[in-house]
């Protein structure tokens, strides 16, 4: 590879991405970070190989600018970049609820923008990254993002528009089956099992079940009719599930989820 790539801000999804770009070919040597804090630069540096900057540097030598600060960092942050940043680099923002536009009016006009919602799972290469283009970025700058990364996971490309339905979704999405797998484990302690046996047991029913919505092409209407027997165990455990509104539930938090993406792109954080 020899387009020159700087994660600004690296924490873990900053961290995570690093090491997927150098398990993709991407050479060390072309790779630079920034960091609040110098021992963790030297850190990445010692454990990646890669060089740590300044956010000035970075802006003047990367051919592609990745930011992953917080969202309320941002504007600081491009106030530093803008003066450094030829209209040609590539910036791609990893921050929830900022519009490409926000980052269009701080930097030099034309600058072309990708904005990419990704999640935790990155961390063990299996994030779900969804990308969007700026008024001037073009398919080739979508494909650059999009090789950047496809080495943590998959990627799919959606207007902006849809940017904040995919924060729910998707962004959010993991905590939701945390916070289920909560749920169920401490139902199976209620029903006389030890914690770590039904912690085990409902993570391994989470990992086949979305190994089978992946793998099998069925509808997931399909896989849980098949089962659920007549007067079975689950049939009865679905009524309950329904009795309570947990369809109505969910519906209602990701519109939520939604709906405060929405509010951080209008500035009200």
């Amino acid at each position: 590879m020899t387009q020159k790539v700087a994660v600004l801000g690296t924490g873990k999804i900053g961290e995570a991405l690093l090491s997927g770009m150098i398990r993709g070919g991407w050479a060390p040597a072309d790779l630079m970070v920034t960091a609040r804090r110098p021992e963790r630069a030297d850190q990445l540096r010692t454990r990646y190989g890669v060089t740590p900057v300044t956010n000035a540097e970075a802006a003047k030598s990367a051919d592609t600018l990745i930011l992953t600060v917080k969202p309320q960092d941002m504007g600081t942050l491009l106030t530093e970049l803008a003066p450094h940043t030829p209209a040609d680099r590539l910036v791609i923002s990893g921050a929830a609820g900022i519009p490409t536009a926000f980052f269009e009016e701080r930097l030099p006009a034309a600058t072309p923008v990708v904005r990419v919602m990704t999640n935790t799972p990155a961390l063990v290469d299996e994030a779900m990254s969804v990308i969007s283009a700026g008024t001037h970025a073009t398919a080739a700058h979508l494909t650059r993002a999009e090789d950047i990364f496809a080495t943590v996971g998959k990627t799919l490309r959606v207007p902006e528009s849809q940017q904040d339905a995919a924060t729910a979704l998707s962004g959010s999405g993991p905590a939701y089956f945390y916070f289920l797998v909560e749920a169920m484990t401490d139902a199976g302690i209620l029903l006389g099992l030890p914690r770590d046996k039904a912690h085990d047991l409902i993570v391994q029913a989470a990992i086949g079940a979305a190994t089978m919505l992946r793998d099998s092409g069925e509808h997931p209407v399909t896989l849980r009719e098949n089962v659920t027997s007549p007067a079975g165990t689950t049939i009865n455990a679905i009524r309950e599930l329904e009795n309570h509104g947990v369809r109505a539930a969910l519906i209602a938090a990701l519109e939520a989820a939604r709906d405060r993406s929405r509010e951080l792109a209008s500035g009200n954080g």
